[in-house]
């Protein structure tokens, strides 16, 4: 029984005819229960004395999702523009809410800020941050923009009139040519200060105008906005797509550029070098090095994994002219320090195992574990069970001759999938036919997904051996 709780516990939420509740566990799928807290109550009653029941509960609270802002379209980090151009930035409308279908603009306050990026911190006094706009000054971190700008003529709010400032635009001559910018948003929500989302934008400004090239990530999901840049995991290829913001239609050219970055310890500021082997692996490891979607397989990652820093950029040539954009990437650490151990350590397909995982750590917190297991090849591993806790308990496929070593490897996975690889000693299990009536059938019955997972591969691997003996 699932219950809403206000002041107390009382709301009875009738859930969808497609969530099971009769079984001993429970899926709640994505977006069923609004923000708020929740009671989980478990009732077990016997079949053969209906009137002998137990109950446990538990209590779980649904909270919103981290919004997404971005400043310019697709969320792109880093463009070019022009001292003589404006530039428009609105993240009332380009930023993304991921528990709605549409961003709520009017649900939110902005503040701009803005410093001069790889020479000065964002301008602060007393540890407070200065707004764009505020006409005091920090005299170690100088302003974006002179005083005279800062005085409202280079700056204009263009949104809605009921959150105007969730667009602005910087009027022409607002920058200095020649310089990188780095404007951050810090959108706070009207209903609750304490919920607040962060975006970045780089900009480099030259001389004469240029096109605004716009680049993101083909499936948003597998790049994670953190500060300035995107989260991806190390194992994972990145597949980029580029456009034209403006009217482009004389291009001539489109070329890639890939750096690997560093963090300068008394700066603390990122420094980039262009990676000097993108000729090298062109069409091994880079493809699309001259179209507008572009792929960097995982095999750079995990043959430079000394490098956690990256940027990608894309170079629009426009006859004489050029623009570009870019997106700096983070790679995602997986869990580390912790260990994983098996008990008992040997038995038979009718002994109930328990894998436990002690101490593991990363700092996107563990999401969950899986198991797999092998017997001859490592290549031919089958799922043994999952876990959203650091202990399962299962059973175990095995054989019937004396080659019963199992094999166990556990992926510590975080929240954002990035997965260690731990190996566990093998163990002996030994096929036990003789419990499959009594004992393998009412676990198929009982609705435990794990545990009808861990039946069928035991009955898979005993059937495949029969039939490896008959022929």
């Amino acid at each position: 029984m699932i219950q809403q709780c206000l002041s107390i516990c009382s709301t009875k939420i009738q859930p969808d005819q497609s969530i099971i509740t009769t079984y001993n566990d429970l899926f709640i799928p994505a977006n069923t229960l609004l923000y708020g807290t929740y009671e989980l109550k478990l009732t077990i009653t016997t079949k053969t004395y209906p009137n002998i029941s137990s109950t446990a509960f538990t209590y779980i609270e649904i909270i919103p999702s981290s919004i997404i802002a971005n400043l310019i379209q697709y969320g792109t980090s880093m463009i070019v523009r022009g001292y003589q151009q404006n530039l428009a930035i609105n993240p009332g409308e380009y930023s993304v809410d991921p528990d709605a279908i549409v961003f709520n603009t009017s649900n939110w306050n902005y503040e701009y800020y803005c410093r001069i990026y790889g020479l000065y911190d964002f301008p602060s006094i007393n540890g407070l941050l200065l707004t764009i706009n505020d006409s005091r000054t920090d005299p170690s971190n100088p302003s974006c923009l002179s005083n005279h700008s800062r005085n409202g003529s280079a700056l204009q709010y263009d949104g809605p009139i009921t959150s105007p400032k969730s667009s602005l635009a910087f009027l022409a001559g607002s920058f200095s040519s020649n310089r990188t910018y780095q404007i951050m948003v810090i959108m706070t929500n009207r209903q609750s200060s304490s919920i607040q989302a962060v975006g970045y934008l780089i900009v480099h400004v030259e001389d004469t105008s240029v096109e605004m090239i716009l680049l993101a990530c083909v499936i948003s999901t597998m790049c994670i906005p953190d500060m300035e840049y995107q989260y991806i995991n190390p194992t994972t290829q990145v597949a980029l797509f580029s456009a034209c913001a403006d009217n482009c239609e004389k291009i001539e050219n489109i070329a890639w550029n890939i750096y690997q970055g560093s963090v300068n310890s008394s700066t603390n500021m990122t420094e980039w070098i262009l990676f000097n082997q993108t000729n090298s692996y062109q069409n091994l490891w880079f493809f699309g090095m001259n179209t507008s979607n572009f792929t960097a397989t995982n095999q750079l990652f995990n043959n430079n994994p000394s490098i956690i820093y990256w940027r990608f950029e894309v170079v629009y040539f426009f006859g004489l002219q050029s623009s570009s954009s870019a997106l700096n990437f983070i790679i995602n650490q997986p869990p580390e320090n912790g260990s994983c151990s098996i008990n008992p350590i040997n038995g038979t397909t009718s002994t109930s195992f328990t894998i436990s995982c002690f101490n593991w750590f990363d700092k996107d917190n563990i999401k969950d574990y899986l198991f797999y297991g092998w017997t001859i090849d490592p290549s031919d591993q089958v799922m043994l069970g999952f876990s959203f806790v650091s202990s399962i308990e299962m059973f175990l496929p095995g054989k019937t001759d004396n080659n019963s070593l199992l094999s166990i490897v556990v992926y510590i996975r975080d929240t954002f999938d990035c997965a260690t690889e731990y190996n566990i000693p093998s163990i002996f299990v030994q096929s036990d036919i003789n419990v499959i009536n009594n004992s393998f059938l009412p676990m198929l019955a009982s609705g435990n997904q794990n545990r009808v997972n861990q039946i069928i591969t035991s009955l898979s691997q005993q059937i495949n051996q029969i039939n490896d003996l008959a022929i």
